[in-house]
């Protein structure tokens, strides 16, 4: 059955989510099990990322979300998805939103990027007016449909929504510029009223996709809806559609109303708050002149936002005595689960461990060897030969000069059991395996993606240079033309504001005794642009490694072709597999001497999804 044109969200909607932003996403899964309701994300869209799905939790029950390369396809495997989740950033966003405007099951699209340029988001919000879409933002954290629907972050903390009444429907209709000021607001009308219906942040840029009076006249509609609030700014003048709404009778439900940025009037000089938008170009714009014009057109406003908590609770209790709005069965909310790397973290779990490791440990924000950070041996100035006698050995060798292979070297030798070389090598010794048998199979896991970023960053880094391209065409070209991330760039912990002391390292040496750094200063102004979008797409370790080797080749006499040939043998890559080699061999000298018995992989850590084949 269709929902009514002023009903956007219900219990039975379902989204696709563009970008693999795991957090909002499972927050958005969180909110559907804590109001009893099926996974409301279907499909994720991301596509610079090769897996099929990714995995999240519904409760304590893990599924499954498809991951596709376009909307398009997305769409077209998920025809009852008629909600986009717009999380691209400012740079994609327009070309996101443009192409769910011309997917005929894609009804509402709501997008969080700010600082998207004036003309596309007009051209955004004529095109989605025109094709009977309705758009949410830019610059917004979405909204709710209370017991419903949630949108990305929407809301808050699930102990935050819950104390808003946000779980499940109340009878107010909210609609606000500000997300911050959204779960405010909810926060107020849950403590002196029933809580809302729905409420939708329409963002803080000049030029939503749909204003106040879209989603007012929705709620004017909407049954569930009794009564209104409507938070609004200075700059702009959207509030006054509602107002001209108000003299026309199109509004009959009681609104009460309140533009923030009174304040203003206090500065000498125009001022520029939070938002886009919030800037008052003339007096017309004032906070203040549009109160007045709201309270002239019968909304009802506060004399301050202070009053906002007694005009509520009056307009409710007013209603309720008219029987206008009745009891509210309150639902039980279940206990949403704790993660279990959480507990963990947290001292409240007790779990048996399937594997011993006396020579590295890589569960801190820095691997170390055998209870020395990787940043530590190199400072310290440790060969080669001391990097094998820790992973091997355990015992440090005499000093010998250390070179930048050297360095490279020791950087790659070791990061700890867990990742797919040291794992495969530490089970096939506890196979019984010998020794080499045991490192071929950590070896043959070395490639695209374990530890093969340094031919990659070598390579494209380099074909950049050669080609002139600025690093705003090469962030360009490898995402729109090659469709993958950029090797060497990215790290999982590290970021500009916490930095790799690694990389740090290898760049001032390389500053310090290389005669030139030609392709590392390239890298390092593409690393300006890439953090400019997300602070932790630095130049990594392999990167910084990859463009070196360039460096040095060059500085070495060796001609562009000749590093093109060293490249594409996987010249550079060698560098890992033998750095790499000296901690397969510790780790399978470490099973050795522990005695450690065959290994089973237990299953509970499986997630099995076998079904019986259709008529059998």
């Amino acid at each position: 059955m269709a929902r009514p044109d002023y009903i956007l969200f219900d219990r039975n909607t379902k989204a696709i989510f563009w970008n693999l932003n795991r957090n909002a996403i499972q927050r958005m899964l969180d909110y559907d099990f804590i109001v009893g309701r099926s996974p409301s994300i279907v499909a994720i869209v991301a596509p610079t990322q090769n897996r099929k799905f990714e995995k999240f939790f519904h409760g304590t029950k893990e599924i499954m979300i498809p991951i596709y390369k376009s909307t398009a396809e997305a769409a077209e495997k998920h025809p009852e998805a008629d909600v986009l989740v717009n999380f691209a950033s400012f740079r994609t966003a327009y070309n996101v939103t443009i192409e769910a405007i011309n997917i005929p099951t894609i009804k509402t699209i709501a997008i969080t990027a700010e600082g998207i340029p004036e003309r596309f988001a007009r051209d955004m919000a004529l095109k989605a007016k025109k094709a009977g879409k309705v758009i949410i933002g830019p610059a917004t954290v979405g909204g709710i449909a209370a017991g419903a629907f949630r949108i990305g972050n929407a809301g808050g903390t699930i102990e935050n929504i819950v104390k808003s009444k946000l779980h499940r429907p109340g009878s107010v209709g909210l609609v606000t510029r500000s997300g911050g000021l959204f779960n405010e607001l909810s926060n107020v009308i849950a403590r002196n009223a029933d809580g809302i219906v729905e409420g939708i942040a329409i963002g803080g840029d000049r030029f939503p996709g749909s204003d106040f009076l879209d989603h007012l006249l929705r709620f004017q509609k909407n049954p569930q809806v009794k009564f209104m609030i409507m938070l609004g700014e200075l700059g702009g003048d959207l509030e006054y559609r509602v107002v001209e709404a108000l003299k026309d009778g199109l509004i009959t439900k009681p609104l009460i109303a309140w533009c923030i940025g009174t304040i203003s009037k206090h500065f000498a000089g125009e001022v520029q708050f939070g938002h886009a938008g919030a800037k008052a170009g003339a007096d017309r714009e004032t906070a203040d002149a549009k109160n007045a014009a709201l309270r002239a057109a019968g909304a009802l406003v506060p004399n301050s936002f202070d009053e906002f908590p007694d005009i509520i609770r009056s307009v409710y209790e007013d209603l309720r005595a008219k029987g206008v709005i009745g009891e509210i069965e309150e639902p039980e909310v279940p206990e949403l689960p704790e993660d279990y790397a959480k507990l963990v973290k947290a001292g409240k779990v007790r779990k048996p461990t399937n594997f011993i490791c006396t020579i590295s440990d890589d569960r801190g924000e820095e691997a170390t060897y055998c209870g020395l950070p990787i940043s530590e041996v190199i400072e310290r100035d440790f060969s080669i030969a001391d990097v094998i006698g820790l992973l091997w050995f355990k015992r440090k060798f005499p000093d010998w000069a250390s070179k930048f292979i050297d360095m490279v070297i020791k950087v790659v030798a070791d990061h700890g059991p867990c990742v797919s070389g040291a794992h495969n090598a530490k089970v096939t010794a506890r196979a019984g395996k010998d020794l080499m048998s045991a490192l071929a199979t950590g070896i043959l896991t070395i490639g695209p993606r374990f530890g093969g970023a340094i031919d990659g960053a070598a390579k494209y880094f380099k074909f950049a240079k050669e080609q002139g391209m600025d690093p705003f065409e090469f962030v360009d070209y490898m995402k729109n033309v090659e469709k993958i991330p950029i090797p060497g760039i990215g790290h999982r912990i590290k970021s500009t504001k916490n930095p790799d002391k690694r990389v740090e390292l290898l760049k001032n040496f390389a500053k310090e005794n290389f005669p030139s750094t030609e392709l590392l200063d390239y890298a390092l102004e593409v690393e300006k642009v890439t953090t400019a979008k997300k602070e932790n797409l630095i130049l990594n370790v392999d990167g910084t490694i990859g463009v070196l080797l360039v460096d040095m080749f060059r500085n070495l006499g060796y001609s562009d072709s000749e590093i093109d040939e060293l490249i594409n043998a996987g010249a550079f890559n060698a560098f890992f597999v033998l750095g790499r080699s000296i901690g397969f061999i510790g780790h399978i000298l470490d099973e050795k001497r522990l005695a450690m018995p065959l290994y089973r992989h237990p299953m509970d850590d499986v997630l099995y999804d076998v079904k019986r084949p259709e008529g059998l």
